[in-house]
């Protein structure tokens, strides 16, 4: 979901480099090319097909934030700024003071926080169509974690003010705003159950497996889904080693729990990993 008529920006390549452009300039706008129709699909460096409307967006009825009226979809495009960011570049900052909100288009951005030490912990992964920044925004106080994205992604920026005056226009999208402060309200209370209720490392990752497999079906009592985080990045999620992660897999996969297909996980039986939790 983009801006019509706006075209979208590429950000250098560096990580640092992408952060700074993001912080001073929150993704950037500028005049749309001339032959390139409202809808049209761009590819950028980093390998994404960029939509160029937010109206033409093939994916906007299944975003909770974009599924709004044409009039609000076309108030939001009129404030929003549009960019492409490599792997790696991070929108904002703990402790930095909230100049925005990011809607995800395309890719997904990790938010973590972290401590003195250096030790990082990921509280939510949020997917295409989320936006990023909500709390910060509303509340006027400073961003409490770091978006960093996981992949090449699209974002669209919405300044502070205007983005607030937006939803006192579009009460829809302010209910929008409040169903997704409560998803994060419930991701945030899952991470408490990883770190605060589950004793062992075996136990947290099984927690983590079951929640997050909970939303695909069971056919012949398997539980079959895509799972694009790395060993890291799980153990990140529950407040674990990488290397205890990767040893608890294999563990797992020789209990027959589960199988590891390429980016495809089966959990051969919910009932036995829930075994492995309460054990």
């Amino acid at each position: 979901m983009t801006i019509t008529g706006h075209e979208v920006q590429t950000f250098p390549h560096s990580k640092r480099e992408a952060s700074q452009s993001g912080n001073d300039a929150g993704g950037h706008g500028g005049s749309h090319g001339a032959g390139h129709p409202p809808g049209h699909s761009t590819k950028t460096p980093y390998g994404l097909q960029v939509i160029e409307s937010c109206l033409n967006c093939p994916m906007r009825q299944e975003r909770l934030f974009c599924n709004l009226s044409p009039r609000a979809v076309e108030g939001l495009a009129a404030i929003s700024s549009s960019a492409t960011y490599p792997k790696g570049a991070i929108l904002f900052v703990e402790g930095q003071e909230p100049r925005g909100v990011f809607v995800i288009c395309n890719g997904r951005v990790k938010l973590t926080a972290s401590s003195s030490e250096g030790k990082s912990l990921i509280t939510r992964i949020a997917e295409a169509g989320e936006v990023v920044g909500l709390p910060g925004t509303l509340s006027g106080k400073p961003y409490e974690l770091t978006a960093e994205a996981l992949e090449p992604i699209q974002a669209n920026f919405i300044p502070r003010d205007v983005f607030l005056q937006f939803l006192r226009e579009h009460g829809e999208a302010a209910l929008r705003v409040a169903e997704m402060l409560s998803e994060i309200y419930h991701s945030t209370h899952r991470e408490i159950r990883y770190l605060g209720l589950s004793g062992t490392a075996s136990q947290k990752l099984a927690r983590f497996l079951l929640d997050f497999t909970g939303s695909q079906p069971v056919e012949s009592g398997t539980v079959r889904a895509t799972m694009t985080l790395t060993h890291e990045e799980i153990a990140e999620m529950i407040g674990a080693s990488r290397e205890t992660v990767t040893r608890l897999f294999g563990s797992f996969k020789k209990k027959g729990l589960i199988e590891v297909h390429g980016s495809t996980l089966v959990l051969k039986s919910r009932k036995a990993l829930q075994g492995a939790v309460e054990a």
